[in-house]
């Protein structure tokens, strides 16, 4: 069973926008990239035009492919598909790991969801998510208010009413 992004753990962002990936994280985006060897950096797919612009998304290669075939699966020129097409291809950008573990991220990128000095990352199985941290903790109240709220949330995981 391959890895998966899990745990979150908050970084510091340097003034030329560096910040060391988490080691559980690299690992991942190391399996995931079929160009990876010893001695290499792992390459990563980062997504900005999702989630209403309130953090980035972390795809390693493998992931990145995974959605790639889901898209061409979509019928051409629908709204659909260029939805995805836009969020996965042209929201989006490559990066690297650099031999130290961190990677870079613009300035319009840090801009765009806030960050100023950290950083927070977020496992969310096959992909993670990049926030400034004040922003996760308002949207972790949302998704456990969803949990709160829900009568039975383990449900959804089955597809049918189970008990919890």
């Amino acid at each position: 069973m391959a890895r998966r992004f899990r745990g979150k753990s908050v970084h510091k962002v340097d003034a030329k926008g560096r910040v060391s990936i988490p080691a559980s994280f690299r690992r991942v985006l190391e399996e995931g990239d079929p160009d990876w060897g010893p001695g290499e950096n792992p390459q990563l797919v980062i997504v900005h035009g999702s989630r209403s612009g309130k953090c980035l998304e972390g795809y390693s290669m493998k992931a990145a492919e995974e959605m790639d075939e889901l898209i061409e699966g979509m019928p051409r020129f629908s709204p659909e598909r260029e939805y995805w097409e836009t969020v996965m291809h042209t929201d989006s950008d490559y990066a690297s790991v650099d031999e130290n573990g961190r990677m870079v991220l613009s300035a319009a990128l840090r801009k765009k969801i806030g960050i100023k000095s950290e950083m927070i990352f977020v496992g969310k199985g096959s992909t993670f998510q990049m926030w400034e941290p004040r922003a996760y903790e308002a949207d972790r109240e949302r998704i456990e208010s969803w949990g709160e709220t829900t009568d039975n949330p383990h449900a959804y995981l089955y597809g049918d009413k189970r008990e919890g």
